[in-house]
């Protein structure tokens, strides 16, 4: 069980899978006053950054779940490297359907709704493992700008531009799932150059390193396109945030 090979070529430097930077995780923890003791659940949690942050700054413990076995090793390195692997663990594993054994105070699945089939499903799963008055955390793209045609849309590797929703309507839709949205930090466009750059210096050291490995072609097509796409599409028309939610009363109930 693995995520596809290129992306584990592509991320392998990564210490954050998404456009968010230490800073704007940071600025989220804060936001959300975890106290010490409080337990995080993170599904997809990459490279388990954001949880051995807040473990290492506010004393949180918690668990992260990830189906890719690089990513998922190079967290638990990065617990042991911070000294906090007494408090987290990351767990080699589908997070599809993964619910806590107890309940926790905040969980989090930060740009990876796809293992529930998209963000309500995702909400729904977390509150499973959320204790009551905790928080739920869904990292999301949305657009900047709606994007004109579909060609640009595709430029931003969504399917079309039905895939997101505007800020605003995305932001309304978590109160029509039945949350309160009560804080949200937005990546900005030098995060999704950190995010998405840094892919492409991890991929040029990897042709250089395995010129004969059947990936090279794939790497290399994308090394020669990648740049050019972000600039243009991405960057221009993409936002990333992540937004804090906590159920309403009745939520989950059946419509009536």
């Amino acid at each position: 069980m693995d995520i596809p090979r290129i992306f584990n070529v592509m991320e392998s430097a990564h210490r954050i899978h998404n456009p968010f930077t230490p800073d704007k995780f940071a600025t989220l923890g804060a936001a959300l006053r975890l106290q010490p003791g409080d337990q995080v659940l993170d599904l997809g949690s990459g490279s388990g950054e954001m949880l051995c942050t807040w473990a290492r700054d506010h004393g949180v413990r918690g668990t992260g779940v990830d189906m890719s076995q690089l990513f998922s090793e190079q967290a638990t390195l990065r617990a042991q490297e911070l000294g906090v692997a007494d408090r987290v663990r990351f767990i080699h594993d589908d997070a599809a359907g993964h619910v806590s054994d107890q309940q926790v105070d905040v969980a989090a699945c930060v740009g990876a709704t796809w293992i529930a089939g998209g963000v309500a499903g995702t909400v729904a799963l977390l509150a499973r493992s959320l204790r009551p008055g905790g928080i739920i955390l869904i990292g999301e793209p949305y657009w900047r700008q709606l994007p004109p045609t579909e060609e640009i849309a595709r430029g931003c590797l969504a399917n079309a531009t039905t895939d997101f929703l505007v800020l605003p309507e995305l932001i309304g839709s978590f109160g029509r799932l039945g949350c309160d949205v009560v804080e949200m930090v937005l990546a900005n466009q030098d995060g999704w150059d950190r995010y998405e750059a840094a892919k492409w210096l991890t991929m040029r050291r990897w042709l250089e390193a395995h010129p004969d490995d059947e990936l090279a072609a794939e790497v290399r097509a994308r090394l020669d396109t990648e740049p050019v796409r972000h600039a243009t599409y991405t960057r221009e028309y993409l936002g990333w945030g992540v937004f804090a939610l906590m159920p309403r009363a009745g939520f989950g109930a059946a419509p009536t």
